[in-house]
């Protein structure tokens, strides 16, 4: 035995290899925790990615997001993922969906196709959808909490979002979840009190936007990794 995840499967088993290779994950958003996630899962032997995300890759980009380079700026990131993903494993069957989701595009997803979803947008009214859409069809979800301005990658964890504390997204998502009658959501989230910002972005420097925020090259790439982790752990159970 050897090949490009021999070494995962002397832990794994090729039973659990082959039910990684047999799995389809949608992964909404592809940025510092998403391009993350989908790293991982492609170097895990996943057989299918779905990429959703409809930005271009920024200069700013650059100090957390891993398919952001100097040679990629200005693409858009689902083909930097697609074409990454690919360099890893030729063998994935990759699709894109180059769009902004939200309830207006959720019908061009047919969810009960996947064996995961990941939700690693920052919208707060997809990542809602995104929660209804799977308690719909019993679809396996894990979403991504804030992990801007954080320092500390130890703070995170994953549970239930009515088990979360301290992160004001979280407290925003488990508000409205109660609304939607959502009753479970798996989450990563942060238990760490957001920082107080040291210098404040120009909206010139950030796309126009107000309120963006701090990042680092180290919170970002745990989140995602450890949603990754989670993700081949309820595949191969």
């Amino acid at each position: 035995m050897s090949d490009r995840f021999s070494r995962t499967q002397l832990l794994l088993g090729r039973e659990a290899m082959e039910k990684l290779k047999n799995s389809r994950v949608a992964v909404f958003g592809l940025g510092g925790v998403g391009g993350y996630v989908c790293e991982a899962l492609a170097r895990s032997g996943v057989g299918a990615l779905d990429l959703i995300d409809n930005d271009t890759v920024s200069l700013t980009n650059i100090n957390r997001q891993i398919i952001a380079t100097t040679e990629t700026v200005g693409r858009f990131k689902t083909e930097a993922a697609k074409e990454r993903v690919l360099s890893i494993n030729p063998d994935c069957e990759v699709k894109t969906h180059t769009i902004f989701f939200l309830p207006e595009s959720a019908d061009e997803f047919n969810f009960s196709l996947y064996d995961y979803v990941v939700d690693a947008i920052d919208n707060v009214t997809g990542k809602l959808c995104l929660a209804e859409k799977c308690q719909k069809t019993g679809t396996p979800l894990i979403s991504s909490m804030g992990t801007g301005n954080k320092l500390d990658p130890s703070a995170l964890t994953i549970d239930d979002i009515y088990n979360t504390s301290v992160c004001p997204l979280a407290r925003v998502m488990r508000r409205e979840c109660r609304k939607r009658g959502i009753k479970k959501l798996k989450v990563l989230y942060s238990k760490e009190t957001p920082i107080p910002l040291k210098e404040a972005c120009a909206p010139e420097d950030a796309g126009g936007r107000r309120g963006v925020p701090g990042s680092t090259a180290f919170v970002p790439p745990a989140a995602g990794l450890m949603i990754a982790a989670q993700v081949v752990k309820d595949l191969i159970k």
